[in-house]
């Protein structure tokens, strides 16, 4: 087996199990990308193995600190410990996801199960070049109607992959309903959102929606209504959901309907709709009791942190003005890049220009069956705050 030694200090020394190619002191073997390497200190001793591409930053993702190859058996018992973990949780056999990366030893692969399908992304190349023996063993443990390919992601084109939409198993499905949160939704899985919906965030709409009774709600980047449709159901005076995308809010206003809610949907840019409703409100016109901010990530890269914050800044300081006296603002961050201490330094930053004083009341973080690899900030890519603004102050 080819390999390579990683220098001193290197974070996978810590618990990691990324290699950059920064922390690479030899690569020996020849090995090809794709492939399995070992992965070894610089006295020789081992690592761990790992996957290996050249064309990537991050050169060597371990999967196993034992020799191990990525062999049929390897696939169907981290598959099904994966499995097994979300049934000791209390998962949604039904709606939710079954495999997560670097999370569940498989770095690459995500499996989401929307009942009688999975749509699958393989995101590294040693998983791509090993979708056809993937697909079969979850075909065999799982028996789906038809299992999705949705390996649309721009992630790949870091690892030197195409973009591909299609089939594994089975034939297409027709967009169907789901069931979560006490809603239902339409999901499309070969053509909605990441795998064709948030399952991230299934817990935090019931969660937030728990505050909104006799509240105008403003749900921001609100996608698929799912925040605003929960508000609604739980008794809110008026809800707003605010999408830039003519598409999603056709599909907010389908799935209105179909739970038989009232909401405004309202097709413009965040960031305009904020700055022009701040405007016209005035000093004291606050319009809101209850605004949630749910962006999609403002950065990929780390390169573009400071941009991030900033954008991050500007959503909260023009929210925080539209709030009313005790009004609540929830709001979440998505990208790996931002820390849960970033995201709440920009926010004490929009409250302190502001002039406004918050109180936490909330965190929230990725679903249960998102799980987060302690020694891997990574991995904990979704976190909020629930805060409430205290007046008089």
């Amino acid at each position: 087996m080819a390999g390579l030694i990683v220098k001193p200090r290197s974070r996978i020394y810590h618990g990691h199990d990324w290699v950059y190619t920064s922390e690479v002191l030899k690569v020996w073997g020849e090995p090809k990308d794709g492939d399995v390497i070992s992965v070894k200190d610089g006295k020789d001793r081992l690592l761990g193995s790992a996957i290996y591409n050249s064309k990537s930053q991050i050169i060597a993702r371990r999967f196993s600190r034992q020799r191990q190859e990525l062999d049929l058996d390897f696939f169907q018992r981290r598959i099904a410990q994966s499995i097994a973990y979300r049934q000791r949780r209390g998962c949604d056999p039904r709606l939710g996801r079954l495999v997560w990366s670097e999370s569940d030893g498989i770095p690459g692969l995500i499996v989401d199960r929307y009942g009688d399908y999975l749509v699958v992304q393989t995101l590294t190349l040693a998983m791509d070049q090993r979708r056809e023996e993937i697909a079969s063993v979850l075909q065999e443990q799982l028996q789906p109607m038809g299992i999705v390919e949705r390996n649309d992601a721009p992630i790949r084109i870091a690892e030197g992959l195409e973009l591909r939409t299609g089939m594994l198993r089975g034939e297409p499905p027709v967009p169907f309903l789901i069931h979560a949160a006490g809603l239902e939704f339409e999901v499309d899985l070969l053509h909605g959102q990441k795998t064709g919906f948030y399952l991230d965030q299934i817990g935090s709409y019931p969660r937030v929606a728990r505050h909104a009774a006799g509240r105008r709600v403003l749900d921001c980047f609100a996608n698929q209504g799912a925040f605003a449709l929960a508000c609604a159901k739980a008794g809110a005076v008026s809800v707003s959901a605010l999408e830039i995308s003519a598409d999603a809010c056709a599909k907010i206003r389908g799935n209105a309907t179909r739970n038989g809610l009232n909401i405004e949907v309202i097709e413009r840019n965040v960031f305009d709709f904020l700055k022009l409703s701040d405007t016209a409100s005035g000093a004291d016109g606050a319009r809101y009791d209850l605004i949630i901010l749910d962006p999609p990530s403002f950065t990929k890269s780390r390169g573009k942190l400071d941009d991030a914050l900033r954008g991050y800044k500007e959503i909260h300081l023009r929210a925080l003005k539209l709030l009313a006296p005790d009004g609540l603002l929830a709001t979440f961050c998505c990208s790996h890049h931002v820390s849960r201490e970033h995201l709440l330094g920009v926010i004490n930053e929009a409250a302190v220009d502001t002039r406004r004083t918050l109180r936490q009341l909330e965190t929230f973080s990725q679903a249960i069956d998102h799980p987060i690899i302690s020694t891997m900030p990574e991995t904990e890519y979704l976190k909020g705050f629930l805060f409430e603004l205290a007046p008089g102050r």
